[in-house]
This record gives C-alpha cells, sequence and structure tokens, in this order.
C-alpha cells in the first residue's frame, strides 16, 4: 500500500512557506512582545489561515477543499511550527485538534458544512478537559440533556458545565464540546456567540503566553441536533481514543521542533563565544553534556515520530501506544534539552533577547498538555506489559530480531546492543509480572521510560540503516551514541528494579539481567570515541 499524504517536493513547499512566514510575521523581537504582553497574535493566526497561505488546508482531505496531507507531513510541518513559536503553533494545532472529531465521527453532510468553514480561515478550539476531570474523559461532568418536540422526539440539548484550560478557548469560531449525554460522553459544535456559552479571562501562564488559554462555561446552552457530532449520542469517547495516537505524535512533533531551536541556538553561540583562548564548541566538558547528548535524543525523538507517522499513513490504526511513547519521550527530551540551553548560554541563557528561557517556559507545557507524561507513562507501561505477556514475548522478540538483522549487514550500530536492550525490557516485564510487581506504579513508569528508550532507539537504528546519504555518518554516530544511554539507563531501571524491590535475592536479580544477554561493557564501548567524531558534524 502506498502511503497517504503529499510528494516530497509538495511537503518541501510548504515548509518553505513556513520559513518565509517565521522571517516576514514572527521575527524575534515580535515574539517576544506578544511574551511580554501575553498577547494573542490573532490577526496573524487568521492570516496563517487565509487565502493567501491556508496553513490548514494540509490537513483537511480533498473532498472538503483541503490538500489531503498524511501524518508524515503533519509531523513534518508542526515540527516547523514549534521551530518558529511553540505558542504560536499550539494555537495552530488546536485548529486541527478540534476538527479531528468532526474528522473521524461527523456525518457527510457535517463534515461538508464544518471542514469547509476550516478550510476557509475559522480558529477552532477543543473542549474537552474540565477543571476535576483532566485526562479522565469518563470523568465529565459537563451535561448534555436531550430537547424534544411536542411528539417527543429529540430536537437538541442543553449543555451546562464548565471546561478549563482550553486553547484557542477565547477567540474559536466554534468549539468541539464533549459532554455527557445519557447515552454516554459524545461531542457537541457549538457556535461563538451561542446563548448561555462564555469565555472566562485568559489564564496567566508560565509558557506559551502568545496562545490563548481560558475557562468555558455552559449555562443552558441550546444546541440543535444536526449540531451532534455524528448525530448518534455516546460515541465521544470513542472518537476522542481515535485519535490519541496522531494527535500526542503531533505533541510530540512540537516539542521536537522546540527542542530543536534551542539546540540551534546553543551551537551557534558555542560557535562564536570564545572563553579561555578558544571556542566553546572545542571544550568537551561543555559539548559531552550541554550539546551532543541532545543532539541523539532528538535524532531518536525523530526517528521515532517518522516511523510512526508511516505507519499511520500506511493505514494502521489503534496507535495510542505508540502516540504516548512519541510524546513521552520526545518532550521530555526537548524539555531537558532548552534546560540545557540555559546553563549553555550562561547568563545570556537567563536573558530574554536571547530566547532559550523562553523556549524553555514553552517547552514544559507538552510535558502537560494532551495528557500528562505520568499518563503516559501508566498508558505506555500497561500496553507493554500485556503485550509482552499475551505474546509470551514474541512482541518485544520481533524488534530485537530486526535488530539483529540490521546488525548482520551494519555491524557498526550497535544494533546488537539496542536487541540486548529491548530484550533485557521483556526480561523484566516478564519477571514484573510473575512477581504481580505490576501493581507497583513506581515499578510500571520506570519500564515505561525504558520501552521509550528502547523503541525510540531502535528507530534511530533503522533509519541509521537506510539513512539519505548526506545524513549517512552523522546518523549512524548518532546510533552508537544513543545504544550507549539506552545501555546506562538499561542498567539503572534493571538495577532499580531488581535489586531494590527486595523480592530477588542478588544473585537472582543478576540471572534476570544475564539471562537476556545483555553487555553492559559493550554496550559502552568507543562511546567517548563516538562522542568526538559526533562533534566535527553539527
Amino acid at each position: 500500500m502506498t502511503p497517504a499524504g503529499l510528494p516530497l517536493d509538495e511537503r518541501q513547499m510548504i515548509l518553505d512557506l513556513v520559513s518565509q512566514v517565521r522571517d516576514r510575521m514572527f521575527a524575534p523581537e515580535k515574539l517576544r512582545h506578544y511574551d511580554e504582553e501575553e498577547a494573542f497574535p490573532e490577526a496573524e493566526i487568521r492570516e496563517l489561515l487565509g487565502p493567501d497561505i491556508g496553513l490548514q488546508l494540509l490537513f483537511i482531505p480533498q473532498e472538503y477543499g483541503g490538500l489531503g496531507g498524511g501524518a508524515r507531513d503533519m509531523a513534518a510541518v508542526t515540527e516547523a511550527m514549534g521551530k518558529v513559536c511553540l505558542g504560536v503553533a499550539t494555537g495552530f494545532l488546536v485548529i486541527h485538534l478540534g476538527s479531528d472529531p468532526i474528522l473521524v465521527g461527523a456525518t457527510e453532510a457535517q463534515k461538508r458544512k464544518w471542514l469547509a468553514r476550516v478550510a476557509e480561515g475559522t480558529i477552532v478550539a477543543y473542549a474537552v478537559t474540565e477543571p476535576e476531570a483532566g485526562s479522565n474523559l469518563s470523568n465529565l461532568k459537563t451535561s448534555a440533556a436531550p430537547v424534544t418536540d411536542d411528539q417527543g422526539v429529540v430536537i437538541g440539548y442543553r449543555l451546562n458545565g464548565n471546561k478549563q484550560f482550553i486553547s484557542n478557548g477565547g477567540y474559536a469560531d466554534f468549539l468541539t464540546v464533549l459532554a455527557q449525554a445519557p447515552e454516554g460522553p459524545s461531542f457537541f459544535i457549538v457556535e461563538k456567540g451561542a446563548k448561555g456559552f462564555s469565555a472566562g479571562k485568559p489564564e496567566q501562564k508560565h509558557g506559551i503566553r502568545n496562545s490563548n488559554t481560558t475557562a468555558l462555561i455552559f449555562d443552558d446552552v441550546f444546541v440543535p441536533l444536526e449540531n451532534l457530532v455524528g448525530e448518534v449520542p455516546g460515541h465521544g469517547l470513542t472518537q476522542a481514543n481515535e485519535v490519541f495516537g496522531y494527535t500526542r505524535l503531533m505533541v510530540a512533533a512540537l516539542a521536537l521542533g522546540a527542542g530543536a531551536a534551542a539546540l540551534e541556538k546553543v551551537i551557534a553561540y558555542a560557535k562564536e563565544r570564545v572563553q579561555f583562548g578558544s571556542p566553546l564548541i572545542e571544550k568537551q566538558g561543555y559539548t559531552h553534556k550541554l550539546v551532543l547528548p541532545h543532539v541523539v535524543r532528538l535524532e531518536a525523538a525523530r526517528a521515532y515520530i517518522e516511523e510512526v507517522a508511516t505507519r499511520l499513513d500506511s493505514g494502521e490504526s489503534d496507535l495510542q501506544a505508540e502516540g504516548s511513547l512519541a510524546k513521552l519521550y520526545t518532550t521530555e527530551a526537548a524539555n531537558a534539552c532548552a534546560d540545557d540551553a540555559i546553563q549553555a548560554l550562561g547568563g545570556y541563557g537567563y536573558v530574554r533577547e536571547y530566547d532559550v528561557e523562553r523556549i524553555k517556559r514553552d517547552v514544559k507545557i507538552t510535558t502537560i498538555y494532551e495528557g500528562t507524561n505520568e499518563i503516559q507513562q501508566l498508558i505506555v507501561s500497561t500496553s507493554r506489559w500485556r503485550e509482552s505477556v499475551k505474546s509470551k514475548g514474541a512482541f518485544y522478540d520481533t524488534l530485537a530480531r530486526r535488530l539483529d538483522s540490521i546488525h548482520q549487514g551494519r555491524g557498526d550500530l550497535k544494533a546488537d546492543v539496542s536487541a540486548e536492550v529491548i530484550r533485557l525490557l521483556d526480561r523484566l516485564f516478564t519477571v514484573v509480572h510473575e512477581a504481580k510487581a505490576t501493581r507497583r506504579q513506581h515499578v510500571m513508569f520506570r519500564l515505561a521510560t525504558l520501552a521509550a528508550l528502547a523503541e525510540t532507539g531502535a528507530a534511530l537504528t533503522a533509519k541509521a540503516a537506510n539513512p539519505a546519504p548526506v545524513d549517512g555518518e552523522r546518523l549512524a554516530l548518532c546510533a552508537r551514541i544513543n545504544a550507549a544511554l539506552c545501555g546506562r539507563a538499561a542498567m539503572e531501571v534493571a538495577g532499580e528494579i531488581l535489586f531494590g524491590l527486595g523480592q530477588w535475592s542478588p544473585s537472582e536479580a543478576q540471572a534476570v539481567i544475564d539471562s537476556s544477554g545483555f553487555d553492559y561493557g559493550r554496550s559502552q564501548a568507543d562511546f567517548i570515541t563516538d562522542m568526538d567524531a559526533l562533534l566535527t558534524r553539527i
């Protein structure tokens, strides 16, 4: 099957357009002004959606007036927007998020009506989160009471309740709102200006201060039946869950863009800043701590995002765990990168003029919205535990064998080390399951962390085995360094669980590690030499 999406040259045209938009509309001093004033750039957002740019056409199917871009296209453009400004990118991505219930659950007539409005430049919001519900969508309090005519036929619903932390909420022309109908959670389309609907004052936020985030109030808001998404109540959770794998992947792409922006500023600074007679880029105490590990981790994140996006474009569904894993790994990596970017610039990193402190404030939200990373750890650990046990180890063995095959043809990528980490991870899931230690949430969260490292590392190794020629040696170095970093994490997590739980003797704990074939010493071979070599390629 040919994956969905645009030809590469068309995608590149859109990426070039984003670069032009950045230079013309979002100069650094303008972004600093928005941040200082907590100003939502409504005019610029609407220009992005207008006829001269029409960036939202990327995610709208061709039959509804869009370009019909795929997940790979959207991930690449989302990363590029994240590099421009995470607040602006959030405002744009939420338009896609708010349209998702319509894309996956609406009737044909509803799609033609509402997606046409999105294509014309409408700002949309996605109103799901509530003050007491958070990520638990089944705990909805906003109600949708049926309204009937004289014959008892349902003609609409009255919505009552509150939503919290809604991006674009104060500026949206319409919203997709999740509310509890008698048959279950359901999505409704509410237009701006509807009687009884109001938005609270914008939240004063730590980061993404130029995005609009607000509470929403629904006070007996009437919604006609034709605005019930799908026109059949009770399918809201199914509709929401259907796109979580996609939307969380896009949050990962947002974070990747922000992390990449911070890293670019650090590298440029390090090449120019002279300390004690030489540029910072020549000092290993600087580069090997504050620069190179982040180069590697962001490459691993990019490889995994591309891999999952390709699977989506190839028609796979039910990739919620993969979306969660991408978000967990990438947002943590980008947040750490932005934090070290401040350190790398020293006193200048703490000054607003140099932007990395804003990127750090902005990127933190990616570890929180679309489900906190603790929720993602719960999803990833539970999913991978069940897959491992249900398949009797075949789930991870298949991935390890794929890495074994890569190692046979490309012995320079440390694919054998990555395979050993995967097998150790599988052994840990097995022994934790047998010991009924899956009830220990801390243990499961640690396994989720290792799963995220191991699976993104496998994606990087696979990408390095088939690279574009210009990136070949750089990707190979990143794959080897990442294998070493994963080896360290594997030893740490395995040690903490096997020796820290107190359920196995030291010899039994060591036997579990040995049975996987994991060799810590081999995982660290040539690590510093590879870091030195990578430094010459950034």
